[in-house]
């Protein structure tokens, strides 16, 4: 089975490889939403319910990629101990650290978002590394755009962003970071998808 082979089954779910590595004989693959069309998908799904209702239809749908695939499904949710995907997507040749801290994807940009990962216990060739797109954004928007300036590249101030997003609808509705980033811009997701992540993040 090849990274094409795996790809044309996950864009059958409305996911898509956002990079992989090797480690020994086994391969990792990354996945994350396939835009546009990710969201108008997986919220008329049937297992798109509950209180976790993203996490729940992730878990579902990417063991069941697993099993087509004959490889094992890891989730960045469910509880301890955690999977590194953070880590994982730094070694992927597809997300780095931008200037503001958060992970940038070569496509996704400042909107990536990890559902799942399937690990092969052989090696899968995978593409060669891309570069940053953070090195050719001469503006660098991300840097400037929060209000209270809760991102930068000294860390991140979450209760000073919870705190101004109580009175930020602009903010509740899509970080402002994440969405001056050029190569969020031109992602393709749909503003009730963001909208839905902000909540989470501001309730947990």
């Amino acid at each position: 089975m090849t990274l094409d082979d795996i790809a044309a089954a996950a864009k059958l779910l409305h996911l898509t490889p956002l990079g992989g590595f090797h480690e020994a004989e086994t391969t990792t693959i990354l996945f994350g939403p396939l835009e546009p069309g990710f969201w108008a998908y997986v919220t008329q799904r049937p297992e798109f319910g509950g209180t976790d209702p993203l996490d729940n239809w992730s878990h579902a749908t990417i063991t069941s990629l697993a099993e087509s695939t004959r490889s094992q499904a890891l989730f960045p949710f469910g509880g301890r101990p955690y999977h590194p995907f953070i880590a994982w997507a730094l070694r992927s040749g597809e997300t780095w650290q931008s200037p503001v801290g958060l992970l940038v994807h070569r496509d996704a940009g400042l909107l990536v978002s990890y559902r799942g990962a399937l690990r092969f216990d052989h090696r899968i060739d995978l593409p060669t590394p891309s570069s940053k797109p953070c090195d050719t954004c001469a503006d660098q928007p991300c840097l400037t755009a929060c209000p209270v300036s809760a991102l930068s590249s000294t860390g991140y101030d979450v209760p000073s962003c919870k705190a101004h997003n109580e009175t930020d609808a602009v903010c509740r509705a899509g970080c402002r970071v994440r969405m001056a980033c050029p190569v969020s811009q031109s992602y393709g997701r749909v503003p009730a998808q963001t909208a839905f992540h902000m909540k989470a993040f501001i309730i947990e």
